[in-house]
């Protein structure tokens, strides 16, 4: 399986979560995407700093695009990249923000954590 394939999958997996599973539909607010954008904006910062400098490479056969045989780091925009890192990095940044922002409404809907505790647990006792 791809990069590519992995990536759709998971936003596909997220959707569903977030719909029909979890029940928070999340993608159906406007404020989602709005954070949503803040967030893709520090993405791609971040995505770009790592794959532009080398510190992450990719097999070109799993993403979409193929960077030229050079070496070198990969191009900025195109060939299947957007600041330097695969296009793929967005569809899982995507699913990863979805899960985390999905799984925060539902267990505080459920009044999980609800009033903030501080300390040792409770079931802690020095001896």
């Amino acid at each position: 399986m791809t990069y590519t394939q992995v990536g759709i999958m998971a936003v596909i997996v997220m959707l569903i979560v977030d719909m029909w599973l979890l029940r928070t539909r999340l993608i159906t607010r406007k404020v989602f995407w709005v954070s949503y954008a803040i967030i893709v904006f520090f993405q791609l910062i971040t995505n770009g700093m790592f794959t532009g400098f080398g510190i992450v490479k990719y097999d070109d056969a799993a993403i979409i695009g193929s960077s030229s045989p050079v070496e070198g780091p990969p191009p900025f925009i195109g060939d299947g990249r957007l600041a330097f890192a695969p296009v793929e990095d967005l569809l899982f940044g995507f699913a990863i923000v979805l899960l985390s922002l999905s799984l925060w409404i539902f267990w505080g809907r459920r009044g999980v954590q609800r009033t903030p505790t501080a300390g040792p647990p409770r079931w802690y006792r020095r001896g």
